[in-house]
């Protein structure tokens, strides 16, 4: 593993120099192996692995930082957030010639920590290794996690917890918090360079713009956040914490800690304990994706010289509902198995199936709230229909008339009907890390030391699009536990 860290060339005041906390008896307990030779470290020996992703002994080459970032949270501005628990140990390239970032999280206090321990206990961080796992496997963009080591001591939160260091791989943790911070502080030299680096590093096809490359990153950071977006409702992903400071530039999922999957189908669903207004509750992830993003236009406003930048960001702001309803319909029309929408959109003459397949679509959502249908069970019904006489009868009970609408519109694409099964067995999963499964893996953990039904569940995440023996126990939604079920963020 060589080390390449480009990040520290931007200097102060983007991150602090910090050490990570020497832990008293670090132990290997998860260990993502095929994550690990994509980063070229498959031949580290186990005792090396815990004692190096603990941070008692620093790989050769790493620089740890902490990263400074401010950000709004629940909407509320706050100046100065930062890695109050994290440790950037530096950058590799993988075997794909990919820039990746290396953190440890839970690796003690920072500059940045607010009066924090600068810990984790074992079960958030099991928690995101699980969670990320499961949505690299649904393809949906987002961090992952290389290992879990426990640190033999303990944290305290409301009860007493075993600790752990998480490291989490990622395009990197630059957010739009980063740029919040450093507009604050009207550094228009450090901020271009901000912008110059995150071009460098993630859209470069925004220097073919050569009047404005500033506002072509923004258009193409907003690209990402919208289908970002639209995959977490593709799965049924509820964040819970869409705060700036949890908002990566690179347009990947970060920041695990509250999330949920949907179970019944209803925009409404919140789990998170801290978001108790709703602000981040399923159906409103891409307004608050496209508020996130006019805060990034207000900080790249600091740019402003002879010429403003305020009308060519605000239309490229006022493009982000429209490309959101165009990218969520084409990404619903798949999973419903209608048309292919962008060709659609290339004939104008088919308008009017456009607007026949969304009132189809609006309409099974409709009876799918109405009746409180399982969200990713209904969908994997669907897909089974279109070959399966029993799966058939029973969307048939389910939906009513909605599904003879939905099958006559089908069958009058005049698409093979093999094709379109296929095509909604590809976006449509059969099992999620539904949430209360997810909690009884973490609880066997944590109250018995068992780790064997989180592998399990693990493994059956491997591959969600795949129905199977195997895998059918882990396929039942729980309705009666999600009514009630709450998530914390575990700092």
């Amino acid at each position: 593993m060589q080390f390449d860290n480009s990040y520290l060339q931007l200097g102060e005041p983007f991150f602090v120099e910090a050490q990570p906390k020497q832990v008293r008896a670090p132990k290997l307990l998860l260990w993502n192996d095929s994550l690990a030779e994509q980063l070229g470290l498959s031949e580290l020996q186990e005792s090396k692995r815990a004692q190096c992703f603990s941070g008692n002994e620093l790989p050769k080459g790493s620089e740890p930082i902490a990263l400074a970032y401010a950000g709004h949270q629940f909407g509320h501005y706050n100046p100065q957030l930062g890695d109050g628990r994290a440790h950037l140990l530096g950058e590799v390239i993988d075997h794909d010639g990919q820039r990746k970032d290396i953190q440890l999280k839970g690796s003690g206090v920072t500059r940045f920590s607010r009066g924090g321990d600068g810990l984790c206990a074992v079960g958030p961080a099991l928690r995101e290794y699980l969670m990320s796992e499961a949505m690299y496997a649904l393809g949906v963009p987002t961090t992952r996690c290389l290992s879990v080591v426990l640190t033999g001591e303990s944290v305290y939160r409301q009860k007493v917890h075993k600790g752990a260091v998480v490291t989490r791989i990622a395009s990197s943790h630059i957010r739009i918090g980063t740029f919040q911070y450093i507009a604050a502080q009207q550094d228009k030299v450090a901020l271009q360079a901000l912008c110059d680096y995150v071009i460098s590093r993630h859209y470069p096809e925004a220097l073919q713009n050569e009047s404005d490359s500033v506002c072509a990153l923004f258009e193409a950071i907003m690209n990402k956040q919208i289908k970002l977006i639209v995959e977490w409702l593709r799965v049924g992903f509820i964040h819970g914490v869409m705060n700036t400071d949890n908002t990566a530039i690179s347009g990947e999922t970060i920041d695990f800690g509250p999330c949920a999957m949907l179970g019944v189908y209803n925009p409404e669903t919140v789990y998170s304990s801290i978001d108790r207004r709703g602000r981040y509750a399923f159906g409103n992830q891409a307004k608050i994706a496209h508020w996130n993003m006019a805060k990034l236009a207000e900080s790249l406003l600091v740019l402003d010289g002879e010429v403003s930048r305020l009308e060519p960001l605000q239309q490229a702001l006022n493009q982000f509902q429209p490309k959101f309803e165009q990218a969520y319909f084409v990404m619903m029309a798949k999973k419903f198995g209608l048309q292919d929408a962008q060709e659609q959109d290339k004939d104008k003459d088919k308008d009017k199936d456009k607007d026949k397949d969304k009132d189809i679509i609006d309409e099974v959502l409709l009876t799918m709230y109405q009746k409180k249908l399982d969200y990713t069970q209904t969908f994997s019904l669907l897909t089974r229909s279109l070959s399966c006489e029993k799966s058939r009868q029973k969307v048939n009970e389910l939906l009513g008339d909605v599904y003879t609408a939905w099958m006559q519109r089908v069958k009058s694409t005049n698409g093979n009907l093999q094709d379109i099964q296929r095509i909604m067995a590809q976006v449509n999963p059969v099992v999620i890390p539904r949430n209360h499964q997810v909690e009884q893996v973490l609880g066997e953990y944590e109250e018995h030391e068992n780790l064997k039904p989180l592998r399990d569940l693990l493994e059956v995440l491997q591959n969600p699009y795949v129905d199977s023996e195997a895998n059918k126990l882990y396929q039942h939604p729980n309705p009666k536990y999600d009514e009630h079920y709450q998530t914390f963020c575990g700092t």
